[in-house]
């Protein structure tokens, strides 16, 4: 296919984009839509895919919106821009303000394992400048929103709409990858505008008929960090998951929307079954995904408990970050041991035939 163009180019005309819209890319979106080898089969699905996010540029499925918001914060005139952030967020908002010459302040909640490193590292190496606030995500989303309005920045969290608006994208590519909706899409929810965009996506080409029938929505929350599925916000959420470490949504309505509308579900899965599902997709899948993405996948082998047949269905799992964003989950929970042997063929011959294992 040759250069990708971004979601901009590719769906204009289904975007809020004029003639004074300026080009804003790094190649995001067109993602791979990957099918099942093992997992989906299992669970008697007609065809599980998974939605690889982790192949857009920064990572994550934050840089479809973020093209978008800072398309339209350059159209504004702004110089500034300013995110609160788990990680994916600070790391798109960092690329993006630094390819278009856009300072970025970003906000992050400070507690130890509040951001993954490696999302830290990339909003450092991309030149923002990270703040760190003693206090939650959700306090951190309060302070970035009060200093937008009271300073000269452009917020660029998903309360933002043009964030909304580039993430929708990703449901316009699963319909025209498989040609219509699937049965079931599995995401998972922190901050919720994902959730929002997809359904937001999938309903806009229903409706200019792109797509013969409407999916139902699959929510999945952390158990510690669950306030859709509990029914109030949560002071102190916690998870393994740092990306969806939510407690207060700032697109709550719009997810209790898409799971109405949709005749879907928003439900809890446990670290536990999180983790299961990570290594899962890895050892069976090759996909290697952030422990928030698993959360899709963990739901989805939880749906038959929920009452919710998979035989025969054709469902997308939403992977939204790669696997590097948060190497240390797998450090610490695969139980990787390494077998340590002399540079000698004897001996690693010796070692695999007899499975002897000899640790220093």
């Amino acid at each position: 296919m040759g250069m990708t163009s971004g979601i901009i180019e590719r769906y204009r005309e289904y975007l809020p984009v004029t003639s004074k819209t300026p080009f804003v890319s790094m190649g995001e979106g067109s993602t791979p839509l990957v099918l099942s080898q093992n997992i989906g089969p299992e669970l008697g699905c007609r065809a599980l895919y998974f939605k690889l996010e982790g192949c857009n540029p920064t990572g994550s499925f934050k840089d479809r919106g973020m093209a978008m918001a800072i398309a339209k914060a350059l159209e504004n005139g702004s110089k500034r821009i300013i995110c609160a952030s788990t990680g994916n967020t600070s790391a798109s908002a960092a690329a993006y303000g630094a390819r278009y010459g856009l300072r970025c302040i970003v906000l992050v909640p400070a507690g130890a394992g509040d951001v993954a490193v490696g999302k830290l590292a990339q909003a450092m190496a991309y030149g923002a400048r990270v703040i760190a606030v003693k206090g939650s995500f959700d306090a951190a989303l309060r302070l970035v929103r009060e200093a937008s309005e009271r300073l000269d920045l452009e917020l660029v969290n998903s309360v933002n709409p043009n964030r909304i608006e580039g993430q929708k994208t990703a449901a316009f590519e699963i319909v025209d990858d498989i040609g219509d909706s699937p049965d079931y899409l599995c995401i998972p929810v922190g901050n919720a505008g994902n959730i929002t965009a997809y359904w937001k996506g999938f309903r806009e080409y229903w409706q200019v008929a792109r797509a013969r029938s409407l999916p139902r929505m699959m929510g999945f929350q952390a158990e510690g960090a669950a306030p859709i599925v509990r029914g109030h916000p949560i002071e102190t959420p916690t998870t393994i998951a740092s990306a969806i470490r939510i407690g207060n949504p700032a697109s709550w309505k719009g997810a209790v929307a898409a799971r109405d509308e949709s005749n879907g579900l928003i439900e809890a899965v446990s670290d536990d079954e999180i983790v299961n599902a990570y290594l899962r997709l890895a050892r069976t899948e090759g996909v290697f995904c952030e422990p928030a993405s698993a959360a899709s996948v963990a739901g989805l082998m939880k749906l038959p408990s929920l009452g919710v047949p998979l035989t025969g269905k054709t469902v997308v799992c939403v992977i939204t970050g790669n696997g590097l964003k948060d190497p240390s989950t797998a450090e610490r929970r695969a139980r990787v041991d390494f077998e340590f042997v002399e540079p000698a063929l004897d001996k690693v011959e010796a070692l695999l035939v007899e499975g002897q294992v000899s640790r220093i």
